[in-house]
């Protein structure tokens, strides 16, 4: 029989039909700059950026990126079937930017690790660490935890440059994780 789920309490292992279909499209991220923060996770961090939503009446703009895979298929051209397919990928980047505030010196965005502590980290997957902690390293960027400091080894911790935290790991380095 094929992995289905670990038993832990609070766990439902035979879950109701009607959430079957539901997909983790994408995850949110308030941005001071769009230009600064476009910039690392494009040239940086290696995404694309699928679509830019302009909201005037609210003062706001929503970039979603996403990370192309080798060997899939690539987004459509079209506009709309463009939009329509990102909401329905995994792994989605949704960078919200509140119009001004790349102009004041007083917004911060709390990363959610400062206190009180709340959101923690996105994580990429990368397949050799060696080779991104070196790319890393060669575009200044800031770290939490390098991968060969703290008790767990082979992950490490980056900040982007909002300061909210991101998770670097090499998958096949952590086969031991938890045994």
């Amino acid at each position: 029989m094929p992995f289905d789920t670990e038993t832990h309490p609070g766990v439902c292992a035979d879950p109701p039909a009607q959430p079957r279909g539901f997909v983790l499209n994408h995850t949110m991220l308030r941005v001071k700059d769009p230009a600064v923060s476009l910039d690392f996770y494009t040239r940086v961090m290696g995404m694309r950026l699928l679509r830019k939503l302009d909201f005037p009446e609210m003062k706001f703009s929503l970039y979603f990126l996403h990370q192309p895979t080798e060997g899939e298929a690539p987004p459509p051209d079209d506009i709309g079937e463009r939009t329509a397919w990102m909401f329905g990928e995994r792994g989605i980047l949704e960078l919200t930017h509140n119009w001004g505030t790349e102009h004041n010196a007083d917004v911060k965005y709390h990363d959610g690790n400062a206190q009180p502590q709340g959101f923690g980290h996105i994580c990429f997957s990368v397949p050799d660490l060696d080779a991104a902690i070196k790319w890393l390293d060669e575009n200044g960027v800031p770290y939490v935890k390098r991968p060969e400091q703290g008790k767990m080894r082979d992950i490490a911790f980056i900040r982007d440059p909002d300061g909210y935290w991101i998770e670097i790991l090499e998958p096949a380095r952590l086969k031991n994780l938890g045994r």
